[in-house]
């Protein structure tokens, strides 16, 4: 098209101008007729003849060749004429050339990137790859929704076998355990300072190797406190408790024991490991809490931690006993007032109980100590033996945008009660207030979080599940009259070898 218009520009524009006066042959047979009229008579004229009757005779100016500009306009015409065919012939051989260039080149294929996922249907994800797509079509995801059960061991094995997936997901403690088949961020999609302006300072703790980041995550969640609204009002808590006294205090108003013990309404899940979902996550809570440390587990401020958290189930002064049901199912049930847990454990409780009042709290401060919480969210990273690695994290810094986070959250929310919190520090103030989402925000905001490899729920087989059994057989030793010294030295032992088998510091 332009090189028609380009075409057409230097034709018109090299078009032969008329001349302003015709150019009139000269007839040696019309001389009377150009004679001069007397009042036309030129002053160069001179009387050399008085004949002809007296009548002055002009003076005969031989005729001199045609002015020379105007012979020379007219003749550019053959040359004018002979460049513009020329011109023409060169458009159409190259048009030629290109049509046929076209026809022989095949066109550029589609990059096609594998993503693995967790937790996410594949509706949810499809929503937000064909909104990608959009502005960029050369690129095919397929999205494949996994077993949480032995998803870790497939994604090392495949990967390592040069077969696995472009992108896939990870926990936020899973980083030793995945990093030979993690890719680093390039700068080239997000420096390290954008990431560190982006994201909450638990996930930039969290994903840093050295210099670099190794995921970009589309989320935060970590413990909260849910709490049975009608519980706690029947037993005169008009709030949410804010400390630690208040949640004791809280815990035993809401109590209701049979005079044998046995507990009814029990007032906070908490003390046991055989019924208490999230209980390593809890004891990590409390370990924090009484300043200790999971490399630490033989040192006073563990003993205390556990101790604090025994407390919960023991007699007679227990709010919670292993004859309870399941934790998650007696808050479900009106059995319990009060439970440590991530928010999506609200979806699983509203799923079974809709109408249930659920206020949420963020995790009670200690008497004069730092208030914390345990961060458990997913990460996405870009595998380290992918060909299209920057195609790849080029998707997921658009999953992590604005626009990818605020319609993940919008896709989420259509299907389900709500979306996940934003991971975006500049997205905090849109969900800062929201109902069941806004003690997570708060906690990242203000850097209560913290991660340990306690996290229940992670399914890897490894890390996480491996130190979880150390810690639950000494909570279940101290059931059973082992000293919480003594039970917590054993599981340093064990907790010691996952340390070094995954060269954690």
């Amino acid at each position: 098209m332009d090189d028609k218009k380009n075409t057409d520009g230097m034709q018109q524009g090299n078009e032969v101008p008329q001349p302003i006066y015709e150019t009139v042959p000269v007839d040696p047979n019309a001389a009377e007729q150009n004679t001069l009229q007397p009042e036309e008579v030129s002053q160069n004229v001179v009387e050399t003849d008085q004949g002809n009757n007296g009548q002055l005779q002009p003076e005969v100016v031989p005729i001199a060749d045609e002015p020379p500009a105007i012979y020379q306009e007219k003749s550019k015409l053959p040359f004018i004429a002979i460049g513009a065919v020329v011109l023409v012939v060169l458009l159409l051989v190259v048009v030629i050339l290109f049509s046929r260039k076209s026809a022989t080149t095949p066109p550029p294929q589609a990059t096609t990137l594998v993503y693995w996922g967790l937790w996410e249907d594949k509706e949810v994800m499809d929503a937000l790859i064909k909104e990608y797509q959009k502005s960029n079509p050369q690129v095919k995801i397929q999205y494949e929704k996994k077993d949480p059960a032995d998803y870790l061991q497939k994604l090392l094995v495949w990967t390592q076998k040069g077969q696995g997936p472009d992108l896939f997901r990870f926990h936020n403690t899973w980083l030793p355990e995945v990093n030979e088949i993690t890719a680093p961020l390039p700068d080239t999609v997000m420096t390290a300072q954008q990431f560190e302006k982006t994201f909450y300072p638990v996930q930039q703790k969290d994903l840093k190797i050295g210099s670099k980041y190794y995921g970009l995550p589309t989320y935060i969640d970590g413990l909260v406190l849910l709490c049975n609204q009608d519980l706690l009002k029947k037993a005169g808590v008009a709030t949410v408790p804010g400390n630690w006294d208040d949640l004791i205090a809280a815990a035993n108003k809401v109590l209701v024991k049979e005079k044998d013990g046995h507990i009814i309404t029990a007032g906070l899940a908490g003390g046991t490991a055989t019924n208490v979902e999230h209980f390593s996550d809890i004891f990590g809570l409390m370990l924090m809490l009484n300043g200790g440390s999971l490399s630490k587990l033989d040192e006073a401020e563990a003993a205390g931690a556990l101790e604090a958290y025994r407390r919960f189930a023991e007699e007679p002064n227990n709010v919670w006993s292993e004859d309870m049901p399941n934790s998650i199912t007696a808050f479900a049930q009106g059995k319990v007032a009060m439970i440590f847990a991530p928010t999506w454990e609200i979806q699983t409780i509203k799923a079974t109980a809709p109408d249930l009042k659920i206020v949420v709290g963020e995790i009670p401060s200690p008497p004069g100590g730092k208030q914390v919480s345990l961060a458990s969210y997913w990460v996405e990273g870009v595998s380290s033996k992918s060909t299209h690695q920057l195609e790849a994290w080029k998707f997921l810094a658009y999953l992590t945008s604005k626009e990818g986070e605020t319609k993940l959250f919008e896709v989420q929310s259509s299907l389900r009660l709500f979306g996940t919190a934003y991971s975006r520090i500049d997205l905090a103030d849109l969900l800062v207030q929201h109902e069941y989402l806004g003690p997570v925000v708060k906690q990242a905001i203000e850097d209560k979080f913290v991660s340990l490899p306690l996290e229940s729920s992670t399914f890897d087989d490894a890390l996480d599940d491996g130190i979880i059994q150390y810690v639950q057989n000494a909570i279940n030793a101290t059931s059973r009259g082992v000293s919480y010294t003594e039970a917590l030295g054993t599981a340093k032992k064990g907790v010691d070898q996952v340390f070094s088998r995954y060269k954690i510091n």
